[in-house]
């Protein structure tokens, strides 16, 4: 088959990405259907938590840049791993690394909801609903959207398999993938460790997707050790 700049899962993701992306701009606008609740991911213990978001949330995207770093991170490192496995292998690897980020996720959150769970099953049926109801109501119920969790896999797996190629910073600075990987994965679990406030990342998803991404890709490379560049 040879190389491809634009394989086809990676171009039929990308495809599936802006529709969905286009799609929540169209309803949030309507007003007719709320995308959000039904198709991101929400803790299990919420009353939005349908199964299928495990799978639907990694279409969606929270805003255009959120989108556009997304899409070009899943280009430049996915394209590499299906050029390399071929499709069927690199989608199945995408949707693991995406479901092994949910799972992560889901289970950070269902320990950080415990005690806000707690105190809104404590208010008495009928009760007036204060401003802490609220807040304890939107923490628990807070969507998650985003394709990061299983292009963190794709970054994983690309630093294990072309540990020497370089990754330009900004486009300007080099520096080896297996660095660029390692630099990241730290980064990102200090920020989940210290639970950055505010800054609206799942980085236990990242972690997740990353984590699936690294064993799967030792798993099938163990007999074929030539595949490293």
């Amino acid at each position: 088959m040879g190389f491809q700049v634009l394989p086809p899962v990676i171009k039929n993701l990308l495809i599936i990405n802006v529709l969905v992306f286009l799609a929540q701009l169209t309803f949030s606008k309507s007003g007719t259907f709320n995308f959000d609740n039904f198709f991101a991911l929400h803790d299990v213990r919420s009353e939005f938590f349908r199964p299928h978001q495990l799978v639907t949330h990694l279409f969606m995207h929270g805003s255009i840049d959120h989108i556009l770093l997304n899409m070009l991170a899943l280009w430049m490192f996915g394209s590499n791993l299906e050029n390399v496995w071929g499709s069927k292998r690199f989608l199945i690897f995408y949707v693991a690394c995406g479901l092994g980020a949910a799972a992560l996720h889901l289970g950070v959150l269902y320990f950080e909801n415990m005690s806000a769970v707690a105190e809104l099953n404590s208010y008495p049926p009928f009760s007036i609903i204060d401003d802490h109801y609220i807040d304890l109501y939107r923490q628990v119920n807070t969507a998650t959207v985003g394709a990061s969790g299983a292009i963190f896999g794709c970054l994983a797996a690309f630093g294990y398999l072309f540990p020497n190629s370089y990754i330009y910073i900004y486009f300007l600075f080099p520096l080896k993938a297996k660095w660029f990987v390692l630099i990241y994965a730290a980064i990102e679990l200090r920020s989940a460790v210290l639970n950055s406030a505010g800054d609206n990342v799942a980085h236990w998803a990242h972690l997740g997707g990353a984590l699936v991404g690294i064993i799967l890709v030792y798993i099938w490379n163990k007999t074929n050790r030539r595949t490293f560049y």
